[in-house]
């Protein structure tokens, strides 16, 4: 047994079953060693509960030599699963059960995997560290299967640094049935940043180069003025194109500054990564 995993007999019930669950939940599992389906079960509640690393404690029950505190907790079908709550049977499910039907009762009483990494962006968020909080938030984006709440707040930090590609990407696999006032509200905000971030010299740069694609110093000049406004994406594109034609450009000046902007984006960036990835293939 662990801390997180513990055999009942009447010298520990009260504390465990009772006490215990005002602090977290404690997940029963009344079995007997006479029963098949309660042997399959055993090990898929053993493994989930370390997997969740004492968020939840597993009370296992053996009612062959319980029969006392099976019969009070109202076992009747062997295995029998109980969710306790602040002393009292919150949930449960009599009979075998598989592992999915097992982690969908659960999942009601625990903290996702995810809550850390959400909690953290959302704090970051709060002081005004938007740049600190794409990392966590994007994590539990991707983790949560891109939950619409964790979606939205994703998005707010993507727009508040300035990556309006990646925000406008996000945005786009928001479900129709989800695109509520809040969905409307970024898209509102994205508008107003893109707006924002047209500037004369920016447009002039983009003009020359059209009328000469092969100036890879207007090129680079143009990568610096969308990294100062946060288009990573235009940025890393622009110079990545310039080192397939001339890895040495400027000197090296081109190469250090794409890897000073997949640098500002961060350790476990996607974008970083993919360019860090293109960089390779084109030294290697």
């Amino acid at each position: 047994m662990s801390d997180f995993i513990v055999n009942i007999d009447e010298t520990n019930a009260a504390q465990l079953l009772i006490e215990e669950s005002q602090n977290r939940p404690v997940v029963v599992d009344i079995w007997s060693a006479r029963s098949p389906a309660s042997a399959e079960m055993t090990p898929i509640l053993e493994k989930i509960a370390t997997e969740y690393n004492g968020a939840f404690l597993l009370a296992r029950i053996n009612a062959d030599e319980q029969a006392g505190i099976a019969q009070q907790l109202g076992a009747r079908d062997l295995p029998t699963l109980l969710v306790i709550e602040n002393g009292q049977p919150v949930d449960g499910a009599a009979g075998a059960q598989d592992e999915s039907q097992i982690r969908q009762l659960l999942a009601k009483y625990l903290p996702k995997p995810w809550d850390g990494q959400l909690q953290q962006g959302l704090e970051a968020m709060q002081q005004g560290d938007f740049t600190a909080a794409l990392a966590p938030l994007r994590q539990a984006w991707t983790e949560s299967g891109k939950e619409y709440q964790i979606t939205v707040a994703y998005v707010q930090a993507l727009i508040e640094c300035h990556r309006l590609d990646e925000a406008e990407a996000v945005l786009s696999e928001i479900r129709l049935a989800d695109q509520d006032a809040a969905y409307e509200q970024l898209n509102a905000q994205l508008a107003l940043k893109r707006e924002a971030a047209k500037s004369p010299e920016v447009e002039a740069l983009e003009q020359q180069l059209e009328a000469n694609p092969d100036d890879m110093d207007v090129r680079h000049q143009l990568a610096v003025q969308y990294t100062n406004l946060g288009q990573f994406k235009e940025a890393l594109e622009q110079l990545i194109s310039i080192l397939r034609q001339d890895i040495d450009h400027g000197e090296g000046a081109t190469k250090k500054t794409l890897l000073d902007t997949i640098a500002t984006l961060g350790k476990g960036d996607p974008l970083a990564a993919e360019y860090q990835r293109k960089l390779f293939s084109l030294l290697y």
